[in-house]
């Protein structure tokens, strides 16, 4: 099983490769061909990778070189469950990108393709990976494509600043990850992170971990647009094509989160165990800041493609609201809401993009609404479940604030989206731009049925049967320090685990009555702001919000600015508090 476990990263870098090396040979249709079969492969072995990870950590050591005597000397993959997860819905959302762009984007050169399996490869090894360097390696070469397919289309002066503002917010953020890498390198001699956590275990905190701690995390919630790292988002989304949207939204803005749990219950729990409680609340704090701020300016956008960044930037937040929580649930919560979340706005972006094509298309409006609802989460509908865990794990901590905040956040960017579609997919405005180049000629059938299948899936994560037994104890793997460093580094085998049902969730009273109340206010919301638009726009959503929108200049000096202000601010917190 060992040997399986680059598959899913080398297959799409050879078909990559492969693709640049046959350029102007051979005729464009092999080249896209070349690209499925490389993604369509590298998710088979994704799925196998899956299923052998939910009965223990599936190791892959690069060259032979195994630990000896519980010292890793090489560079190695270590899959768990939920790492795993995230490398199939990587290329599950990548697959569905390509199929989509064969029409969509007729101007495609056969760098795109290439472009978007190394992006794949990428996030899959970012994922799969068990070195802290490894991590930064694959994240940035994730970067770099997601540059490149921002400025996609040269011609558009816009395309090429979102592209500028997106490297160059996200190049800061990965010389901050770099430099808390070298940090941790001076003080433990090691780089595997199984190694690195067994090193610092017992160790007091110093402040050099504080502050290598601080930048690796702020370079990775650079990735994920936390705020205060958020700014570059909504310019880049809203100019890049829509299935790169779809890649973005749902892999490549997540994968900041997943870096930041990785790194916690691997490496800094051991020694900011005792002060965990410091480090989550900064989390909680950031993600419900992130949420409401993201649902907030939702409301206000009249582009299509930005109103939809900005519901990214909400549903990041509550993500990182589970993940703050640092328990099981919460960490189950946030996986279950990525999952949900990555699929349908996946979808939703797809059906934006459907509004580029000269021929009508008839349920486009229908796909929108149903994408917008299962955001907004009622019961058992798409992010739902994901949000009924976050809720549990906050009322096991004695938090019970943190639900009505959270479902809020989801209620706003709801109500956007629902007032979105009234206006545009219904034709009840005529002011709203939603942002997608006019004129192109597609298959409509064939364009709507990838957006449909996309929006029916993330709908329906909720309603799968068993999906969040195991993805809690996908969880309770993930948080697991010990027994991860165990079966790294000396091979011990995970413990039997009893059978888990394949039924439905239950879930708390709670839940079921904030995701039903936030359903009915975000309808309400979005009927008042579309029956009266002026007043809505003028006596509410403006004056409120006025002072948000400022700080969205477009300026790149303004948002590095805000990296540098978050980063130090965090980091003054947690040295104030981890001592």
């Amino acid at each position: 099983m060992s040997w399986m476990l680059p598959l899913p990263v080398v297959i799409p870098l050879l078909g990559a490769a492969v693709n640049v090396a046959l350029d102007h040979v051979t005729p464009r249709w092999l080249h896209t061909t070349i690209a499925l079969v490389a993604v369509t492969t590298g998710l088979c072995f994704s799925i196998i990778v899956l299923v052998h990870s939910m009965s223990g950590e599936t190791l892959h050591w690069f060259g032979g070189w195994t630990p000896r005597s519980g010292v890793a000397i090489g560079v190695g993959f270590a899959v768990d469950p939920l790492g795993a997860g995230f490398a199939v819905l990587a290329c599950a959302l990548t697959l569905a990108a390509l199929l989509y762009s064969i029409p969509y984007i007729e101007a495609a050169t056969r760098n795109y393709d290439a472009l978007v399996i190394v992006l794949c490869g990428a996030c899959c090894g970012f994922a799969l990976s068990g070195d802290l360097f490894n991590m930064f390696v694959w994240l940035e070469l994730a970067g770099v494509c997601g540059y490149a397919l921002t400025g996609f289309d040269i011609r558009r002066m816009s395309a090429l600043q979102g592209a500028v503002n997106f490297a160059v917010v996200n190049t800061v953020g990965g010389y901050f990850v770099l430099i808390g890498i070298a940090l941790v390198y001076a003080r433990t001699g090691a780089l595997n992170l199984a190694q690195i956590g067994r090193t610092l275990s017992g160790q007091h905190p110093s402040g050099l971990l504080i502050v290598a701690m601080t930048l690796i995390v702020c370079g990775f919630l650079c990735k994920a647009a936390i705020v205060p790292f958020h700014f570059w988002l909504g310019d880049a989304y809203a100019v890049a094509p829509a299935p790169v949207c779809l890649i973005f939204a749902g892999i490549v803005t997540d994968i900041g989160l997943f870096g930041v749990g990785r790194v916690w219950f691997t490496v800094f729990d051991a020694p900011f165990g005792s002060h965990q409680r410091f480090v989550g609340d900064a989390l909680l704090w950031l993600g419900i800041v992130t949420a409401l701020v993201g649902g907030a300016m939702a409301l206000v956008q009249q582009h299509l493609k930005r109103l939809l960044a900005f519901s990214v930037i909400c549903h990041i937040g509550i993500m990182l609201v589970g993940l703050g929580l640092l328990s099981s649930k919460g960490v189950a919560g946030a996986a279950m809401m990525l999952l949900a979340h990555g699929v349908t706005t996946g979808g939703l972006f797809l059906a934006a993009g459907l509004l580029g094509v000269r021929e009508p298309v008839r349920w486009t409006a229908g796909l929108w609404f149903c994408g917008a609802i299962a955001l907004i989460g009622p019961p058992y509908v798409g992010v739902y479940m994901g949000h009924a865990l976050i809720d549990d794990a906050a009322v096991e901590l004695g938090r019970h604030w943190v639900q009505p905040l959270i479902w809020l956040a989801g209620a706003l960017a709801g109500a956007a989206m629902l007032r979105a579609g009234a206006q545009v997919f219904l034709g009840l405005a005529d002011d709203y731009d939603h942002g997608i180049e006019e004129g192109r000629d597609g298959p409509v059938p064939y364009l709507a049925t990838i957006t449909t299948v996309l929006v029916a899936l993330g709908t329906a994560v909720s309603v799968v049967p068993g999906l969040a037994q195991r993805v809690v104890r996908g969880a309770d793997r993930f948080r697991d320090r010990a027994g991860y460093a165990n079966r790294v580094l000396h091979g011990i085998p995970m413990k039997e685990s009893a059978h888990l049902p394949v039924v439905l969730q239950p879930t708390s009273t709670e839940s079921l009555i904030y995701g039903s109340a936030a359903l009915v206010f975000a309808v309400a919301l979005a009927a008042f702001a579309v029956r009266r638009p002026d007043a809505a726009r003028t006596r509410v959503f403006e004056p409120v919000l006025w002072p948000l929108r400022q700080l969205q200049t477009g300026v790149i000096g303004d948002y590095v600015m805000w990296v540098v202000v978050g980063t130090a601010v965090l980091g003054g917190v947690w040295a104030i508090t981890l001592r």
